[in-house]
């Protein structure tokens, strides 16, 4: 196991977070948010495991301010039945190392719940963003595990509102966090004017989408639109993840740029007229709360969405994104986006924005959290959800596929 220099942590907690997205792949809400518990606790973000031919260990970086990312590395003759053992040993020593008394156990896949019950819990979270059963490539026994995890989870946070009524009776104490927005990064796409290199061949007016490009995306909708009008030019950038380069649609004014980094993203959103959410409407969709919309608004565009619910309410509703369900109703959105009257709409959107901002959810989860750990030492009890291998359920038998995301 790497050395890293230990900090004093300004909580007397640390935070253990099991993600099934990697820190180095797109900047979303996990990244967010443990970004900023850094700055209040010390986080060790652990990942699904790589196997490889190289020794067992356990790869640590300090990528950010108390933020701690270990990667497992299992050797690929590993029997499946001690992977979970091994890697709980991994975290122990982790932990061991950096006198880490008490940890609060923070889960974005149920599928990770075994991997914690050596811990000291003073308080488990289900920090839900999506439905994650729905997704492409989910494990069939994510349900089961998602119960589980219910049963010890003392909170239970929700990506969305969607995701939240669909929760909430799961669970006495679930809350909804939709999807928030560092503004000040992305308004600086307010400023800039120099197009980047890779955008500035391409001709306006430019229609964007920045994200992952996978199952949730309706490229037959893209194909169409891009069909209907040959004068617009549409801009994607992103990773292409669990479906095929060759089943995307490819036209004269369809435009592939791959994924760029977080820091980048204001001086693409810059160049572009519009931006866009052509979102499938589908079961891995029926959730989401898209982190890019307001991102989009962020950086001064107009958006045009596909009637994903917690899209439509609120940002439908208000008037801040332009829905369209087919592709002749897409068109003639943007064409309405094209017109809009900038200034008003980002008046509108600047109130709107001061409450959703990722400092305002970082606190008030900060604030449930410590609730939860007053109440359970007011007990003189650990936590009440400490996760035991009988709550864990089954081993980790999954942990060897796929990322999905």
């Amino acid at each position: 196991m790497n050395s890293v220099l230990s900090i004093d942590p300004k909580a007397d907690f640390d935070i253990v977070c099991f993600s099934h997205l990697r820190w180095d792949f797109v900047f979303q809400r996990p990244k967010h948010l443990m970004t900023r518990f850094g700055q209040a606790a010390r986080v060790f973000f652990i990942e699904e495991p790589i196997f490889d031919d190289g020794p067992t260990r356990l790869d640590i970086q300090n990528k950010s301010e108390g933020v701690y990312v270990g990667t497992p590395h299992i050797a690929k003759d590993t029997p499946v039945e001690s992977i979970a053992e091994v890697i709980r040993g991994q975290i122990a020593l982790l932990l061991s190392s950096h006198e880490s008394e008490r940890q609060v156990a923070w889960f974005y896949t149920p599928m990770m719940l075994a991997l914690a019950t050596e811990l000291n819990t003073a308080a488990v979270v289900y920090d839900c963003m999506d439905e994650l059963s729905a997704f492409r490539g989910a494990p069939p026994e994510l349900v089961e595990r998602e119960q589980q995890l219910m049963k010890v989870a003392d909170l239970v946070f929700t990506g969305g509102h969607t995701l939240y009524e669909a929760k909430r009776h799961h669970h006495p104490a679930t809350y909804a966090f939709p999807s928030s927005v560092d503004v000040r990064h992305f308004g600086k796409a307010l400023t800039i004017s120099e197009d980047v290199a890779d955008q500035a061949r391409i001709a306006h007016p430019r229609v964007g989408f920045a994200g992952v490009i996978d199952e949730r995306l309706d490229i037959e909708l893209l194909d169409r639109v891009a069909e209907l009008r040959p004068d617009l030019n549409f801009v994607m950038v992103g990773p292409v993840v669990k479906i095929s380069q060759d089943d995307l649609p490819e036209r004269d004014n369809i435009f592939y740029l791959g994924m760029k980094s977080y820091d980048d993203l204001p001086a693409y959103l810059a160049g572009w007229d519009v931006s866009m959410m052509p979102f499938a409407l589908n079961e891995s969709t029926k959730y989401i709360s898209p982190t890019k919309t307001p991102e989009y608004l962020s950086a001064g565009l107009p958006v045009v969405s596909t009637p994903i619910t917690d899209v439509v309410r609120p940002y439908g509703e208000m008037g801040l994104v332009h829905i369209a369900s087919t592709a002749d109703e897409f068109v003639s959105a943007i064409d309405a986006a094209l017109s809009d009257d900038a200034e008003k709409r980002q008046t509108r959107v600047k109130e709107f924005l001061a409450e959703n901002s990722w400092d305002r959810t970082f606190q008030s989860m900060f604030n449930l959290i410590e609730e939860v750990i007053e109440k359970h030492s007011a007990k003189t009890e650990p936590s009440a959800a400490a996760v035991s291998e009988k709550s864990a359920g089954p081993e980790v038998t999954a942990l060897q596929g796929e990322i999905y995301v």
